[in-house]
């Protein structure tokens, strides 16, 4: 049973790599229903061009693998970090990296010395690869709000594209007094194969479910801070 857990933690941690990368929204089968719900864009007139960065207090990564077919076992990263560059009268041109801190996993109640296990060179291998990486490669707006976002992931040592189906949620320019710098919100929904990335341990054989799925679900819920407001000039 223990090593079923770990490879959920297995499956989680792929999940939340692809996680680590916050722009655009797009849709697919998964990322139909929030893009759907969205029936009027948010506006971008007022959002200024520039770097943005993720705020870490609003920035959230989780994932989720299925478990013996009973449930779906889900986690989450903590440490993410991501920049984008945009120009919002061009989103298409977008550019986007994000690095994920792998000894940032959170797990639900792991039993003692787990997270050292799921660490070590068995799974994430942390000493040796203490990062996981996502760069975008191209962007394709699908909506008035929602874009289809296509990058290259780099998990254990190992490097695949992985696509994030994303939604502009809006933002604002800067309220003077209370938060002097832009802020944009997005929300991402991805999925990607643990196998692909040299984490196939555990996965059921087929026509069985004991084990940990192969397919590793994540959604991303995150703000970015961007270029500070401008005063009016005198």
């Amino acid at each position: 049973m223990k090593r079923l857990l770990i490879t959920c933690t297995v499956l989680s941690l792929c999940a939340l790599n692809l996680a680590a990368c916050t722009p655009k929204k797009a849709d697919q089968p998964a990322a139909e229903s929030v893009s759907a719900s969205a029936s009027a864009a948010p506006s971008v007139a007022n959002i200024p061009a520039g770097d943005y960065k993720t705020d870490p207090a609003h920035t959230s990564l989780t994932f989720g693998v299925d478990h013996l077919s009973y449930s779906h076992y889900t986690a989450h990263f903590t440490k993410i970090d991501a920049q984008l560059k945009l120009d919002p009268a061009h989103p298409e041109t977008a550019t986007l990296s994000a690095t994920i801190d792998p000894q940032s996993l959170e797990l639900n109640s792991p039993p003692k010395g787990f997270h050292d296990e799921m660490m070590g060179k068995m799974f994430f291998d942390a000493a040796s690869f203490p990062k996981i990486t996502y760069t975008s490669t191209k962007i394709d707006m699908t909506g008035a709000n929602t874009a289809r976002v296509t990058g290259d992931l780099t998990l254990h040592g190992v490097t695949r594209p992985v696509t994030l189906y994303v939604t502009f949620n809006g933002g604002y320019p800067g309220l003077a007094g209370m938060d002097p710098n832009a802020r944009i919100g997005f929300s991402a929904k991805g999925k990607l194969k643990r196998s692909l990335f040299g984490m196939g341990y555990g996965v059921p054989a087929p026509g069985t479910t004991m084990g940990v799925g192969d397919d590793v679900d994540f959604s991303i819920e995150t703000e970015m801070t961007g270029p500070a407001l401008k005063t009016a000039e005198k």
